[in-house]
């Protein structure tokens, strides 16, 4: 199985522990991420994108891939959200032409349609499988309680019809039953991180983090995990803000999806990058320690 790799900017940068788990994840399970060398932001994370700009620098990012023959996976829900949606914008043979003639003055080629963007969630679910996924559990997740947050983007990105339903989503919490843990249920999966919110504005994202961290924990949830990095910075790297808001502390770790089912396969946590999350993860990584190993 091989995939033209688009890990987005977050990834490289501010979550860097996505990336390292992600390539951890693939090895384990046999999956080849070639490389993109010179991919360039989906624009998801620029304050003020310029949509012609962005479809072009969407269009180069779809055409590298297509040049190797090969679907292009994302680990974001915000890079599946726009590399989609230029996916299906550059189906339209007039649009395609328009911007094909951009890339070409750049000396970047040509995008001639019909590349499959896919997030790594709908791979493991429908690519490797229930039956391989279980066969590499090595700790299952037991008691761990695992809320799932989707955001607001993932489910909304077209195609994505074809492996869940945006308005009660169902693969993540399947993908932890797989992986042997507990999926808790609550409303507020697929609600805004606050992510976009501006900075004038930083109270709304302090209040929509804090919905979700504490309508997660009410429902009974020890841990989160989400599909996208953007919405793992909120929830993590910001809590202390939401806690503030919630006037309690949270506490809540938020694992990226790669790390929860790394941990799962057994991987050793610092190879997944738990310690540069911010919120402590070393609960969960103990229980699963103390937990019994199963052979792979």
């Amino acid at each position: 199985m091989k995939f033209a790799y688009f890990p987005g900017c977050v990834a490289r940068d501010r979550c860097r522990e996505l990336d390292d788990a992600t390539r951890e994840v693939a090895k384990d399970l046999g999956i080849e991420l070639v490389e993109l060398n010179g991919a360039v932001c989906c624009g998801g994370d620029l304050p003020e994108p310029d949509p012609e700009a962005t479809l072009a620098a969407n269009a180069r990012n779809l055409a590298m891939a297509q040049a190797k023959g090969l679907d292009l996976l994302t680990v974001c829900g915000t890079c599946q959200f726009h590399l989609s949606l230029a996916a299906r914008a550059l189906e339209d043979p007039a649009t395609r032409e328009r911007v094909n003639r951009i890339l070409e003055r750049s000396g970047h080629g040509r995008y001639e349609g019909g590349l499959r963007v896919r997030h790594l969630l709908e791979v493991l679910l429908q690519e490797v499988g229930e039956r391989k996924l279980a066969a590499h559990v090595r700790r299952p997740l037991g008691e761990v309680a695992v809320g799932a947050f989707y955001g607001c983007r993932i489910l909304r990105a077209p195609g994505t019809e074809t492996f869940d339903t945006p308005t009660d989503p169902t693969s993540i919490e399947r993908l932890v039953t797989i992986l042997g843990g507990n999926p808790v249920r609550y409303n507020g999966r697929t609600a805004c991180c606050g992510f976009d919110a501006p900075d004038t504005s930083r109270n709304l994202t302090s209040r929509l983090s804090a919905s979700a961290l504490m309508r997660a924990k009410d429902a009974g949830a020890t841990t989160l995990a989400t599909p996208c990095p953007l919405c793992h910075l909120v929830l993590d790297a910001h809590q202390r803000d939401a806690s503030k808001v919630a006037g309690e502390r949270i506490g809540m770790p938020v694992l990226h999806l790669s790390q929860l089912v790394g941990l799962a396969f057994g991987i050793d946590p610092d190879r997944l990058g738990v310690r540069r999350n911010t919120v402590s993860v070393a609960r969960v990584v103990r229980k699963l320690e103390d937990a019994e190993v199963v052979k792979a």
